[in-house]
């Protein structure tokens, strides 16, 4: 690998082709599968002081979960995730969101481990959420479902790993808010798991960050359509798809629409206006349209104001739960990433490495910008298999494992 240093610019490589899965099968054809994971003799108990009695997880598997036990990987997706990760459904040719990473022989090999993904709680996919309705009251819940918290999130998780028959991990890896879920997960739990992925993520969003979620919601909230959240046969759709088009400009970098779209013209034989007139704009208008068929303006609401509130290192003794059950860590950014740039990972990783803590850091060239993550990159992806790999000394043993490939988060590697 060559380590590039400098300012990168005109010299990043062409774009490469977005979330082709490699050559091979894959992990074939999957259906999402549903687990109760809370019930009223042993809700879920949330951050924020309440309770939920009723709680379902929409979920999938790939590879087996070894006689060990040992094998397992948690996969923790992002804002608009869902447990859709890898594979085909039934009639559909469209794979899951992550699937040039997880199969067989991919960084995430299914041959060697037993991957889970879920849908996150509150959101659209199966899981319970605002738009599930209440048992108590046979109505959706809407805006009466309580607040929600990351380790919320990771509760879940866990649940649904016990109920799988998994008590321990060897990794959970996550980009975006995945990462998020990830970091929670490895300072709150990490007696669970033996390494944590972070990918182009953040330990606290920026006033820049909310401020592009903040429009996002009003967008959707300002939909006369709202109705206080309690809208059924007409939805605030319009607000929601304007939230999906701001969020999906702040998803590329400039080089990504520069090289996508350019300057180009639908048609040379439009007229000047106010219509859709530009490359661009078409591709923001079908990403809006394209979102509303697979996701509710509730969730959208409710789960960008978890990240919101993300503050892990904010809290006393954030990571002493850690350093007495160390994990490995791997935290990899990419350097276009404008929306959690670069100095939110290094963030992380210097939290860490703070603490004593063995982390691995790495920024990839990539002129995708933040949804560099969900891309076929050689580099990243040889990252991700080697850490997954990496023979190492027990965490619980040693109190000290080596670093994984040598590099501290003090020393930036640059692929």
């Amino acid at each position: 690998m060559t380590t590039k240093t400098g300012k990168i610019g005109s010299m990043l490589p062409r774009l490469p082709a977005p979330r082709i899965s490699p050559e091979g099968p894959g992990v074939g054809t999957v259906e999402t599968q549903y687990a109760t994971v809370a019930v009223p003799d042993d809700p879920l108990h949330l951050v924020a002081s309440e309770r939920l009695g009723h709680v379902t997880v929409a979920y999938e598997t790939y590879g087996k979960l070894n006689e060990s036990r040992d094998n397992a990987v948690c996969i923790c997706h992002a804002l608009t995730g869902d447990a859709h990760a890898a594979g085909f459904h039934p009639g559909e040719d469209r794979p899951g969101w992550w699937d040039n990473i997880i199969g067989p022989g991919r960084a995430i090999d299914t041959n060697r481990f037993f991957v889970i993904s879920s849908n996150l709680l509150g959101g659209y996919s199966g899981t319970t959420g605002p738009a599930s309705i209440n048992p108590d009251t046979g109505k959706r819940w809407g805006l009466d479902f309580p607040q929600i918290d990351m380790h919320d999130f990771v509760e879940v998780h866990l649940r649904l790993a016990q109920y799988l028959g998994v008590e321990h991990f060897h990794a959970v890896i996550g980009g975006s808010m995945g990462g998020m879920q990830a970091l929670d997960w490895s300072l709150t739990r990490p007696s669970t798991l033996d390494n944590a992925i972070i990918i182009a993520s953040s330990s606290g969003l920026t006033a820049q960050n909310i401020a592009f979620s903040a429009v996002g919601r009003e967008a959707i909230l300002r939909d006369p359509a709202f109705a206080e959240g309690d809208y059924h046969d007409v939805r605030p759709d319009t607000g929601l798809s304007i939230a999906r088009m701001l969020a999906h400009i702040t998803y590329l970098s400039e080089d990504a629409f520069a090289e996508k779209f350019g300057r180009s013209r639908q048609s040379e034989s439009v007229e000047r206006g106010f219509g859709t007139n530009f490359a661009v704009e078409s591709y923001l208008d079908h990403q809006g349209e394209a979102f509303l068929t697979r996701f509710d303006p509730l969730s959208y609401i409710y789960l960008t104001r978890v990240m919101d509130y993300f503050d892990p290192f904010g809290r006393a003794g954030a990571t002493d739960d850690l350093i007495a059950n160390p994990v490995n860590f791997l935290v990899v950014c990419f350097d276009t990433d404008w929306r959690f740039s670069p100095a939110h990972s290094r963030r992380i990783a210097r939290h860490l490495e703070g603490a004593g803590l063995p982390v691995s850091f790495a920024t990839i060239a990539s002129s995708w910008g933040h949804d560099s993550f969900l891309m076929r990159l050689g580099p990243y992806h040889d990252l991700v298999r080697a850490f997954l790999t990496a023979e190492r000394l027990s965490m619980r043993a040693s109190r000290r494992a080596p670093h994984f490939d040598g590099h501290l988060c003090t020393r930036e590697t640059a692929l």
